[in-house]
């Protein structure tokens, strides 16, 4: 099943896309990764989902990646008088370590970290920012702070804390456990959640031990100012504008989603842009026009995938929203423009071996106008190398190994093909042009570029460039 696009889509799973015929109509419709989010979701359940994708995947034939949205820590406001209390602008509230109920004065915050990292003049949001609350003075165990937006405050409502970073690790008592029984399920990806520092993705890195990659979600300004770090040690991000747009100003959202989407493409590493992507598509069966002009932004932008939330979870229309984020990628990358802005964000190649082939396999691939660069990979490694100069031509990636394949399902222009490694280099070659036949890309009298490392099967080594013609035997098996 070959997309006619470069761009991935991930769709979330929830109530609206749980059973097996559900999965499999949006994987037709366009999807290539499924998020499974575990704020929602039973471990069972987990398992359930799971294995209803791998029945799709082994139904078409084509890897499919799965993505385990971890919750992350939930820093909550404790138990109010009455489950509520209306503050005014102006109002005085304290926050402090009394395990008792609240009231209109005081109210109980179950977090002696924040109260601790928290300085006279910070922020504190509550429920994703409908009140807000300025730190006037600032004890070890006790805040008193000035209401600037006035609202209701709820038993365990959310805080957000957009000045401070917390010293508290991403992964709260839950997500350890839901991390290792998504990974003995054999997950492909797994989404950090609120990710302040680079060692918050180191930490769960310890725990993966290779066993899946990992995907930091950049929601908080902390881990904005460190990017480059985070980046360093993450093997994607997801750019979570949402909680993003809670805890910074709404109109930084879309700097930081290009810096973001740069940053990912000059390393190597995909970037997911997700949140209210097509919103409206929840309850209708057609998205704004805003809407499919910022997903085309994020994908003239180039971004790697574009994501589904509520709108295939739990929308009535979770079908009809992947086909339109297909239809809308399709027609964008299009657009005579498209190619002008992608080769205009063009990073230098790095000084190594294989970039170095990465980028003369692009630049001979659009010189000679090849029909496909096809890439073997076994640790995918060549495959994200070569979509990271994001050549003209489709990009087919060998590998040998299915974990691969399901990993590369959310990389820009990666169509990935499951085969045993090649005995020898003719074999090599041989086969790169069968597959490349066979699988839409190529027709006979064309020519394709191999890419690969020898010796065959050693990982990373990238050091090897061959043209190939497609011949008309090539249609044999």
């Amino acid at each position: 099943m070959r997309r006619l696009r470069r761009a991935k889509i991930v769709a979330t799973l929830g109530p609206a896309s749980s059973s097996a015929e559900m999965i499999g109509k949006l994987f037709a419709a366009g999807a290539d990764v499924f998020r499974i989010n575990m704020s929602h979701t039973s471990q069972d359940r987990m398992r359930e989902l799971i294995a209803m994708i791998r029945a799709v995947e082994s139904d078409t034939g084509r890897p499919i990646g799965i993505l385990v949205d971890l919750q992350g820590p939930k820093l909550r406001l404790g138990t109010i008088t009455g489950g509520s209390i209306l503050v005014k602008t102006g109002d005085t509230v304290v926050l402090d370590s009394n395990p008792a109920i609240g009231d209109a004065s005081r109210i109980y915050l179950p977090h002696p970290e924040i109260l601790a990292a928290v300085q006279v003049g910070h922020t504190l949001l509550i429920d994703d920012g409908k009140v807000r609350l300025t730190v006037t003075e600032a004890q070890p165990n006790r805040v008193t702070t000035r209401v600037e937006v006035g609202g209701k405050l709820s038993d365990r409502k959310g805080v957000s804390v957009p000045d401070s970073t917390i010293p508290l690790s991403a992964l709260a008592e839950k997500d350890l456990s839901d991390l290792e029984a998504a990974l003995e399920a054999g997950i492909d990806w797994i989404a950090l959640s609120f990710v302040q520092r680079p060692e918050d993705v180191a930490e769960a890195k310890k725990l993966t031990r290779g066993r899946a990659l990992l995907m930091a979600k950049i929601e908080k300004p902390q881990a904005v100012h460190r990017l480059a770090e985070i980046l360093e040690v993450a093997d994607a991000l997801m750019v979570a504008r949402g909680d993003l747009g809670v805890e910074m100003p709404l109109e930084k959202v879309p700097g930081v989603q290009k810096q973001m989407t740069r940053m990912g493409r000059a390393t190597g590493k995909p970037v997911v842009v997700a949140t209210q992507m097509l919103e409206s598509m929840i309850s209708s069966p057609v998205p704004t026009r805003a809407e499919v002009s910022d997903v085309a932004t994020a994908i003239y932008e180039g971004a790697d995938a574009v994501m589904l939330s509520a709108e295939s979870a739990a929308g009535q229309y979770a079908v009809e929203a992947v086909a339109t984020m297909n239809r809308i990628a399709e027609e964008t990358e299009s657009d005579p423009l498209y190619r002008g802005i992608l080769n205009a964000q063009r990073p230098v190649p790095e000084a190594t071996g294989a970039d170095a082939i990465a980028d003369a396999a692009r630049h001979i691939a659009d010189t000679l106008d090849l029909a496909a660069v096809v890439c073997w990979t076994s640790s995918g490694s060549t495959g994200l190398r070569v979509a990271r100069e994001r050549p003209r031509p489709p990009v087919v990636a060998l590998s040998p190994n299915i974990a691969t394949g399901r990993r590369l399902a959310v990389v820009w222009g990666v169509h990935c093909v499951v085969t045993e490694d090649a005995h020898d280099q003719d074999d090599m070659v041989d086969r790169a042009c069968r597959i490349a036949f066979k699988e839409g890309f190529a027709k006979p009298g064309q020519r394709i570029i191999v890419v690969a490392g020898v010796p065959l099967g050693t990982p990373g080594a990238t050091n090897m460039l061959r043209i190939a013609y497609v011949g008309a035997e090539t249609t044999g098996d």
